[in-house]
């Protein structure tokens, strides 16, 4: 971070990212409150509510890249930062008004779908313009480590916000960290040069590019596809924990909250040892052992039993898969910025990013119906099992030859 500090921009940068982060904790719990309590929501219409959230990545993520490679990346961030704002400031005056249904809150949080989308994408594609090349791990890393902490106490302040306020006026501070991002964000100072207007095809043309970049690249083929069955099993397991840490270990909610607790630990540690790690393994080992000690890390979740030490067992599981990701998703992050030239960044991150959303939408519902059909344990075994094979996949492709300095010869090799 000293390094980092020194970098013209990169501290409002990165406090916009972690000030955004908190308000996203905060309205995560408030709607599904606002949505169960204060409208009297059933539990499919809480599962419509939290669909529409993800389903733009679904619909436009890739479209999506097509747009941030076309703009200038910071007016993007900020605007769509303020109409994140507007949105979200949307609801609780619709509620004040007893105007506020269920397909309200839908097409409030698709509209915040789509605005993150685009954000999302211009923001991962901005920071190669911010930072030096040879800071791109530790700056991602850092981020990483603000959602992280936002992670792990994020719900713990929208709980106490809740309880003071409601849930309506919890949803407003939300939109007022979107605000205070934007306004930091339109204060940074970095190259934002606009696209060449010259170089531009059809819409379609430059999605079939983006996707080919990623999907025919040497490396980034098996990082992107491994990642995005490492997200299906991933959201497996935590779809089917909440339900077998309840029901089966019985280690209640305040288990559970030691154990998010304890994910959010694991995942800032990570984040502060990544850049030496790499440093010493380099890219391809650091990826690969990582993804396999994520792989391996939920063994002590499939292997807890009711009693004393459920709540240890389930606790380490979590620390130790976020400590893998906290360590390898940065690396990951940074190398994918360092091959990929920059006219294609957007469309790069767009695309891996859709798909792996996706595969959460996916991933989710198939856990909870294993867990239904043939039981919890059989449920987690098949995630863990699905865990260790795409890290084993990525063992054996090219990804393990991967280096930071050989990133150019890279590009030219897809």
């Amino acid at each position: 971070m000293p390094r980092l500090l020194e970098v013209p921009g990169y501290l409002r940068f990165w406090t916009a990212s972690a000030v955004s982060a908190f308000g996203s904790q905060i309205t995560g719990l408030a709607l599904q409150v606002l949505t169960a309590v204060a409208l009297g929501a059933s539990a499919t219409e809480v599962g419509v509510v939290s669909a529409a959230r993800w389903l733009p990545y679904l619909l436009f993520g890739l479209v999506a890249g097509v747009l941030v490679d076309r703009c200038r990346r910071k007016p993007l961030m900020v605007g769509t930062d303020l109409g994140r704002a507007v949105v979200l400031g949307a609801i609780p005056v619709l509620y004040a008004l007893d105007r506020l249904s269920i397909p309200a809150v839908c097409a409030c949080v698709f509209a915040v779908g789509v605005l993150s989308l685009l954000f999302e994408a211009a923001h991962q594609s901005y920071v190669p313009r911010l930072v030096p090349e040879d800071l791109l791990n530790s700056a991602y890393a850092r981020v990483e480590q603000a959602g992280a902490v936002a992670g792990s106490t994020g719900p713990l302040v929208a709980g106490a916000l809740i309880k003071a306020m409601g849930a309506p006026l919890a949803v407003l501070v939300d939109a007022l960290t979107y605000l205070l991002s934007g306004l930091f964000l339109a204060s940074v100072k970095a190259p934002d040069p606009v696209p060449e207007r010259g170089a531009r095809r059809s819409v379609g043309s430059e999605l079939r590019e983006g996707v080919a970049w990623v999907y025919r690249h040497r490396t980034l083929a098996s990082i992107a596809l491994t990642s995005h069955a490492m997200l299906l099993f991933n959201s497996m397991v935590s779809t089917v924990f909440v339900v077998y840490a309840l029901h089966g270990l019985r280690i209640g909610s305040f288990g559970l909250g030691v154990t998010y607790a304890c994910a959010g630990v694991g995942a800032v540690l990570g984040g502060a040892i990544s850049g030496r790690i790499v440093r010493g393994l380099e890219v391809g080992a650091t990826l690969i052992v990582f993804r396999v000690v994520a792989a391996v890390g939920w063994l002590p979740l499939v292997l807890a039993q009711r009693g004393p030490w459920a709540l240890a067992s389930v606790a380490l599981a979590y620390f130790t898969v976020s400590l893998a990701i906290g360590i390898e998703s940065p690396v990951e992050m940074s190398y994918r910025q360092s091959v990929t030239p920059d006219r294609l960044r957007g469309r790069m991150n767009a695309t891996i990013r859709s798909m792996n959303w996706g595969m959460v939408a996916v991933g989710a519902p198939l856990g909870g119906i294993l867990a239904d059909r043939v039981g919890l344990r059989f449920a987690l075994v098949t995630a863990l099992a699905g865990a260790v094979a795409q890290a084993l996949a990525l063992a054996v492709s090219p990804t393990r030859r991967a280096r930071a300095d050989n990133a150019p010869a890279e590009q030219a090799s897809c």
